[in-house]
């Protein structure tokens, strides 16, 4: 069923997976090469490179995103591999992210080493982030709870504010677009020997467009709304500061803020408005002993709030904070041979004008990891114990395994375990939560090969995963229990390449997401996506393509609405007319396409985009 149908995008992607190889070796070197080298912490919480994760990452740097022109995460991350998104009704509207098919609040997102998310509903508010402040995105596929511990069931995402370097500078940026889009941001940041700074303020705002299109029959059908036909704006406002001294040659100290808020507005019987509030703050103490011995304290918070309103009058107040801190310690025991020894600490709380039966909860955790290589072979073993008050102990474990041969060849192979521990909403809502609750769990088996040449790099990965002691509604107790599981398995591929003057970065993903109590697929999931993005210079200029296509999907664990597929093309480009000055264009979803990832709500159509950017380069 999964290779059924196939968008022309994948069929694309794959053959130029065959071909890259042969067209590489003919490449001549190129500054888009350093990519393939990027540090990357995320997969192990150690400092590796990308190509020698054994897990399948990927990295977006700050380069990548000024490229892309995009105005949200929704847009930056849509179509990548093993990602799928569905979106309420365009730019703030409420947005839900699988990994590897895996559910929304599956997924665990940090935000410079900072867990954040909704105590109360476990989703990541993904459209609220700011991407005129991040520096970079790396993410992790496959499970990760045996360092993170809950939620990484499908992988793990961390975004990276923004860190200057060299002398301080200023920036700022200007923009407009359709349905009334303006956008503005200011910042000064820089560095050096004894310390770095930064600080950014932004504002992004639309009209949006009319969010849900209603069904009319049945009666408020998906939006619970068939009436409202006017506009749904946004609004964020954002500030983010950072900085950091070193103390003496072998201590750093730094420290990370990050705060948006603002005002969004959409179709609903009884909530049409509300103001939301994102922040995250943290610190990190670092003490490099020697070159074989590494500590690091960190502490932060997480703040999430939503005030709702229905036209002016209050209709309910959730909050909710995650306060953290971590010790680690990392030993190098021997060339190649990475031990590292950590302790984890999370807090809970909910604040909401309804009163939850509990609204707290405390989370103690230790981990080990062993990295370490052997001539051509890689080995990662990792295992994790978490003591949670409201549910108990809960034990995960990975083991990775990977081969170089050939020079340019490597195969991996891993099993990993994970969990998910359930929500404020799902345990202690009044009347409706069940303190009962166990903790979803998941077994993955993956395996991978991957080639790089000089200026190319390939990867494919295929996974199976089954999740147990899913949580769904009990019809028979009227309430949230243990009842569901699922199988997930698929491939992934991934190429990034320099052809012909050409930078080019495609991914494609075939899913089979199943409910294997039932033999549905899971809602939402795309059986098959594919992201292609072409980027060139010619000399001030430069021009970019970003193709997107997803296959068919049902909106309903019955499978009895279908929501059909699509593909969407963005055209952008880009004018350096004078030193540090750049304008850019970027029209998206070019020829118009109409399309849902959530049944009745509306996305946007074609749309235009100008912006006017004042960087000093360094």
């Amino acid at each position: 069923m999964m290779f059924r149908k196939f968008p022309l995008a994948l069929a694309i992607t794959t053959a130029l997976a065959a071909a890259l190889p042969f067209c590489a070796q003919a490449q001549a070197p190129s500054d888009g090469a350093d990519a393939l080298d990027e540090v990357f912490v995320t997969a192990t919480r150690t400092a590796i490179t990308t190509d020698a994760a054994l897990a399948p990452v990927e990295v977006i740097d700050r380069d990548a995103i000024q490229r892309s022109q995009a105005t949200s995460l929704n847009e930056l991350l849509r179509g990548r591999a093993g990602i799928n998104l569905s979106n309420q009704g365009g730019a703030g509207k409420l947005s839900t992210l699988f990994v590897r098919g895996s559910e929304s609040d599956h997924v665990l997102v940090l935000v410079d080493g900072v867990r954040v998310g909704s105590a109360t509903s476990g989703l990541a508010s993904f459209q609220d982030l700011p991407v005129a402040m991040i520096e970079r995105i790396e993410i992790v596929r496959g499970p990760r709870s045996s360092l993170y511990g809950s939620d990484a069931i499908g992988g793990v995402i961390q975004i990276f504010t923004r860190r200057d370097k060299g002398p301080a500078q200023f920036r700022f940026h200007v923009g407009a677009g359709s349905h009334g889009y303006r956008e503005g941001g200011l910042g000064v940041g820089g560095s050096n020997d004894r310390g770095w700074f930064g600080i950014d303020a932004g504002l992004q705002s639309t009209d949006g467009i009319d969010a849900c299109r209603g069904a009319g029959s049945p009666v408020f059908a998906g939006c619970f709304v068939d009436d409202q036909t006017d506009r749904d704006g946004y609004e964020n406002h954002s500030f983010s500061a950072r900085g950091g001294v070193n103390i003496g040659e072998s201590v750093t100290l730094d420290a990370h803020a990050l705060h948006a808020s603002g005002h969004n507005e959409y179709d609903g019987s009884f909530v049409d408005n509300s103001d939301i509030v994102q922040q995250v703050v943290g610190a990190q103490l670092r003490w490099k002993a020697s070159d074989r011995f590494d500590l690091r304290f960190n502490v932060g918070s997480n703040k999430d709030e939503s005030d709702n309103f229905i036209g002016a009058s209050a209709n309910g107040y959730f909050g909710s904070r995650r306060d953290s801190a971590s010790a680690q310690a990392d030993i190098a025991l021997a060339d190649a041979q990475l031990l590292t020894l950590g302790v984890d600490w999370l807090r809970d709380r909910v604040d909401s004008d309804t009163d939850f039966d509990e609204n707290r909860r405390t989370n103690r955790a230790a981990f080990a990891q062993y990295q370490g290589r052997f001539g051509s072979h890689d080995l990662q073993l990792a295992l994790r114990n978490d003591d949670n008050e409201q549910f108990g102990d809960e034990t995960t474990g990975t083991a990775a395994w990977g081969l170089s041969f050939a020079d340019a060849w490597r195969v991996t192979a891993s099993y990993g375990t994970a969990f998910k521990a359930p929500t404020f909403n799902e345990l202690y809502f009044p009347g409706f939560g069940n303190p009962a609750l166990r903790p979803e769990s998941s077994k993955t088996a993956e395996a991978g090969i991957a080639w790089r040449g000089e200026r190319t790099s390939v990867r494919l990965d295929a996974f199976n995963t089954t999740v147990d002691d899913l949580i769904a509604f009990d019809i028979a107790i009227f309430l949230p229990n243990n009842i569901q599981h699922a199988r997930l398995r698929g491939a992934e591929l991934r190429v990034d390449s320099t052809l012909f003057g050409w930078n080019l970065g495609a991914s494609a993903s075939w899913l089979d997401a199943e409910d294997r109590d039932t033999g549905n697929a899971l809602a939402r999931r795309a059986s098959e996506t594919a992201r292609l993005e072409l980027d060139r210079a010619f000399g001030k200029f430069r021009l970019g393509f970003t193709g997107v296509a997803e296959g068919r999907r049902y909106d309903d664990l019955a499978n009895t609405r279908e929501l059909g597929g699509f593909a969407t093309l963005d055209v952008r480009g880009e004018y350096a007319f004078a030193a540090d000055w750049t304008l850019q264009a970027r029209v998206a979803n070019v020829f118009d396409r109409d399309y849902e990832t959530a049944a009745f709500y509306n996305q946007p159509g074609r749309e235009f985009f100008v912006t006017l950017r004042f960087a000093p380069a360094r």
